[in-house]
């Protein structure tokens, strides 16, 4: 039987052509970045390559770009730079009840230290309103934390209307782009972002590296200590060959950027289209206009979320009830219970199927066939 995966947003396979330069900068590059002989030299000049390639993805300078070991440490650092930055100026954050854990358990630990967080609640459609952020703004308001697109709906928030809000206001302004990065396009000036946050292996790159642009000028204390690696920003020896691939991924990502945006666009609707034909009861969970277009949440009326998942497993097709960092955690999605409220029926029949690298038009009908042919057998329609 075949499998069809269809968790990107969880993860994504690594393209054949990051695998291929990586391994290729492995015979290499083994030098170290911060030394001063022919190998580090060699090391530092390709590091240097593959952070201008990245920064030129989202309109900034190489100097702005600071390498991670993936998008929880850009958030975490993102949050806790600014906050020991800034703290004599204020101690308020605002964010939104539906970000990733990276952002929503950082936040806990500064509360815990006397910081107070203001939780922006969404519509039924997963988004904030831009009145909400202004009416949350505070004289002493430090950080504005708010991830471009959802990871378990897609629903994507309205970042460029509140940087242009955040404009005359000291307040920092991040946002978590992790999920967004490589399909939308993305310009930090354009959006008036000071801190935006990415993981590589969201686009096809490896594991273990990401990235945070942080602007010039920029209050952020460093939170990793032992060296003066990434301007003294970040302590700890570059990993380059991860760079190296990432940075073909995002090579990747910029150069086939709408065709994969069309692509999942079809996706969607061949997936939909099966569940009409089907005849099958659903709902989309998430922003209709304002979406990202590799996820696609549904809510099958009878089902139950844990029962469906193992179901879909069995048949050969690789879903998720929602972000890959709380599979297990028997509590519902805090997004969910951000939208419809807790004890929904929402919470406990939805599920993420998401879309990239390796799938065709035939792939998506079969496993929206095969998760059709489950939703009747379970609810005996």
């Amino acid at each position: 039987m075949k499998t069809f995966y269809l968790d990107h947003a969880a993860t994504s396979p690594v393209h054949p052509e990051v695998i291929e330069s990586i391994t290729e900068a492995m015979s290499r590059v083994y030098g170290n970045p911060s030394s001063i002989h022919a190998a580090g030299r060699y090391a530092r000049k390709v590091l240097d390559e593959a952070r201008n390639t990245i920064a030129k993805s989202i309109g900034a300078k190489d100097t702005e770009i600071i390498f991670t070991s993936g998008g929880t440490e850009a958030d975490n650092t993102a949050i806790f730079g600014v906050a020991r930055a800034l703290q004599t100026k204020g101690k308020h954050i605002i964010t939104t009840a539906v970000e990733h854990h990276a952002v929503l358990q950082a936040c806990e630990q500064l509360e815990k230290s006397g910081f107070e967080i203001t939780y922006l609640p969404v519509d039924e459609n997963g988004r904030i309103s831009v009145e909400s952020v202004k009416e949350a703004l505070r004289d002493d308001t430090i950080l504005v934390t708010i991830m471009f697109g959802n990871n378990e709906v897609g629903t994507i928030q309205p970042i460029k209307e509140i940087g242009e809000l955040l404009k005359e206001h000291q307040a920092i302004f991040h946002t978590d782009a992790v999920q967004a990065y490589g399909l939308e396009k993305i310009d930090v000036n354009e959006l008036q972002v000071d801190l935006l946050s990415v993981s590589s292996h969201k686009i096809n790159g490896p594991k273990g590296i990401g990235f945070l642009y942080q602007r010039e000028k920029t209050p952020l204390v460093a939170t990793f200590y032992g060296g003066s690696q990434e301007r003294k920003r970040r302590a700890g020896t570059e990993n380059v060959h991860a760079a190296i691939g990432f940075a073909k991924a995002v090579e990747i990502a910029q150069r086939e950027m709408e065709k994969r945006r069309e692509t999942y666009l079809r996706f969607r609707e061949i997936f939909l289209d099966v569940l009409n034909k089907e005849d099958i009861a659903y709902k989309v969970n998430g922003h209709q206009e304002y979406f990202l277009k590799h996820i696609l949440n549904i809510s099958f009326p009878g089902m139950d979320v844990e029962s469906f998942l193992v179901n879909l497993d069995m048949n050969g097709i690789c879903a998720s009830s929602g972000s890959a960092c709380t599979a297990g955690s028997i509590d519902p999605s805090h997004v969910l219970v951000a939208m419809f409220g807790k004890g929904a029926p929402e919470l406990r029949n939805s599920i993420r199927f998401s879309f990239g690298l390796g799938l065709t038009e035939e792939d998506i009908k079969e496993a929206a066939e095969r998760t059709a042919k489950i939703v009747k057998r379970i609810t005996n329609n």
